[in-house]
C-alpha cells in the first residue's frame, strides 16, 4: 500500500495571511474591489474589441487574449482567497491544491508567452510595415494566441506530477494564499531533490525565456525607432510599444522576484499578490484606457447612447 500511494494527507491549509489578522478585514475588501475591478476590466476589453470592427486587427486580438487568460488566472486564486480572509475557510483538499497548483502555474507560463508574442507582433508591425497585414494572417494570430497555452500545460504538467508523487505524511500547512512548487515541496517528507530541479528548470523555462525574448525583440525595436526620421512616427511607435513594455516589465519582474528570494516569507506573498491581483488590474488601463484609439471608441459609443436616450 505504501508504494501505491505514500501520501496520507487529505488536504492543505492555506495560511495566507493569518498571522496579520488585523489585516484580515482590510484586505478582504481590498482584493474584492481589485477582482471585480480587474474582471470588470478585462472584460470590457475582450467585448469592446468584439463589437468594433476597427479593433479588428492582430494587436488587439492579442490583447484580448490576454484579458482573457488574466481573468482565467485571478480567478483560480482570488475566490479563495476571499474565502479564507473573511470565513477563514482555509482548506483544500489534496486533488483541489495540485488542481489549483497546475492551472494558475500553466495560465502564468501562458501569459509570459502571450507577453512575449505580443512582442513579436510589435517587432514586425515596426520593423516590416508593408509585409505585416500579408504576415499576421488570422491563421497565424490563432496559432500564436494557442501556442502560450499548449507551453504553459506541457511546461507545468511534469513539474506538478513529480511534486504531487512525493510523499507528504506530516505538516500541512502552506505558507501561502495559494498552492504553489515551493511551499509544498517544503511539506514533503521524502527527498524533493529531483521535483525541484523540475521546478527550477520549469521556472526558468516559463519565465527567464520569455523574458528574455521580450527584451531582445524591444531593443530592436529601440534600435529600429532611433532610425526614424520623424518625430512623429517615432512618439507613436513609442506610444504603441510603452504600454505593453510597461505591463511585461511590472509582470517579469515580479514574478522573477517571487522565485528568488526566500521562500514563505512575507515578502514573498505581497509580491505574489502584485503579480496575481495587481498587475492583471492594471492592463486594461494601461493597454487599452489609454489608448487613442479606444478612447475615440469610447466617446462614440457614449455618443450613440446619448443619441439613442435623447431620442
Amino acid at each position: 500500500m505504501g508504494q501505491v500511494n505514500k501520501t496520507s494527507l487529505e488536504e492543505f491549509i492555506l495560511l495566507a495571511f493569518s498571522d496579520l489578522y488585523q489585516l484580515q478585514l482590510p484586505l478582504f475588501f481590498a482584493v474584492l474591489f481589485i477582482y471585480v475591478a480587474c474582471v470588470f476590466g478585462n472584460l470590457s476589453i475582450i467585448c469592446l474589441v468584439r463589437v468594433e470592427p476597427s479593433l479588428h486587427t492582430p494587436m488587439y486580438f492579442f490583447i484580448s487574449t490576454l484579458a482573457a487568460t488574466e481573468m482565467m488566472f485571478v480567478s483560480c486564486i482570488i475566490p479563495n482567497l476571499l474565502a479564507n480572509l473573511i470565513a477563514a475557510k482555509n482548506r483544500i483538499s489534496f486533488i483541489g491544491c495540485f488542481t489549483q497548483l497546475f492551472a494558475t502555474d500553466s495560465l502564468g507560463t501562458a501569459e509570459c508567452y502571450l507577453l512575449a508574442v505580443m512582442a513579436f507582433d510589435r517587432n514586425l508591425a515596426i520593423s516590416s510595415p508593408l509585409q505585416y497585414s500579408s504576415i499576421m494572417t488570422q491563421t497565424l494570430c490563432i496559432q500564436l494566441a494557442v501556442l502560450p497555452g499548449i507551453v504553459g500545460i506541457i511546461s507545468v504538467l511534469i513539474p506538478t506530477i513529480s511534486t504531487a508523487k512525493s510523499e507528504f505524511c506530516g505538516p500541512n500547512k502552506v505558507n501561502h494564499f495559494f498552492c504553489d512548487f515551493a511551499p509544498l515541496e517544503s511539506l514533503a517528507c521524502s527527498d524533493t531533490f529531483n521535483s525541484q530541479i523540475l521546478t527550477s528548470c520549469g521556472a526558468s523555462f516559463a519565465i527567464v525565456l520569455p523574458f528574455i525574448t521580450t527584451i531582445g525583440l524591444y531593443i530592436h525595436i529601440i534600435v529600429i525607432i532611433s532610425k526614424l526620421n520623424s518625430t512623429e512616427s517615432k512618439q507613436k511607435a513609442f506610444s504603441t510599444c510603452s504600454s505593453h513594455l510597461t505591463v511585461a516589465g511590472l509582470y517579469y519582474i515580479t514574478a522573477i522576484n517571487v522565485y528568488v528570494v526566500p521562500k514563505g516569507s512575507h515578502y514573498d506573498r505581497f509580491l505574489a499578490l502584485i503579480y496575481t491581483v495587481i498587475t492583471p488590474l492594471l492592463n486594461p488601463f494601461i493597454y487599452t484606457f489609454r489608448n487613442k484609439d479606444v478612447k475615440r471608441i469610447l466617446i462614440k459609443l457614449r455618443g450613440l447612447k446619448f443619441c439613442q436616450e435623447l431620442f
